[in-house]
């Protein structure tokens, strides 16, 4: 999934002050490929600045989200995730058994939302698609 700017950049753009620890939270999220918890984020920058505190992290994140950097996403399992708010349109399929997240784009989910949303009288304006499932055991074709 592609972004038009970092997060630092956007930072600079609203006027936010970039300290040492956002900047390093910053990069942190910037090289996520995945959505981190505020649990993880703080592992992940303190592992690069050990000063960086898991409140300094909370602090960022909820400063990072009321500035529409950061988007909050929720897949039912009680963890606040976080994934860049401007990187492409995707959906997520949620491995139960794992907790992976795995992102995907469909064209022919998108036409279908936009039909039924047309169907019923509306012009589509964003959506947001979570999928929960198992691995199917592998077929047994012998």
């Amino acid at each position: 999934m592609t972004r038009r700017d970092t997060i630092i950049e956007r930072c600079a753009t609203q006027g936010l002050r970039m300290t040492g620890p956002r900047r390093v939270i910053a990069e942190v999220l910037d090289t996520s490929r995945d959505h981190p918890d505020v649990e993880e984020l703080h592992a992940r920058a303190n592992a690069r600045d050990n000063r960086i505190s898991l409140a300094t992290v909370y602090r960022t994140v909820k400063l990072f989200e009321e500035q529409g950097i950061l988007e909050k996403v929720d897949f039912g399992d009680g963890r606040a995730r976080y994934e860049d708010a401007e990187r492409d349109h995707h959906d997520h399929l949620i491995d139960l058994d794992t907790g992976r997240v795995i992102e995907f784009v469909d064209p022919e989910i998108e036409k279908l939302q936009e039909r039924i949303a047309a169907k019923l009288g509306y012009e589509l304006r964003g959506h947001r698609l979570e999928l929960y499932g198992v691995k199917r055991p592998p077929r047994d074709d012998g």
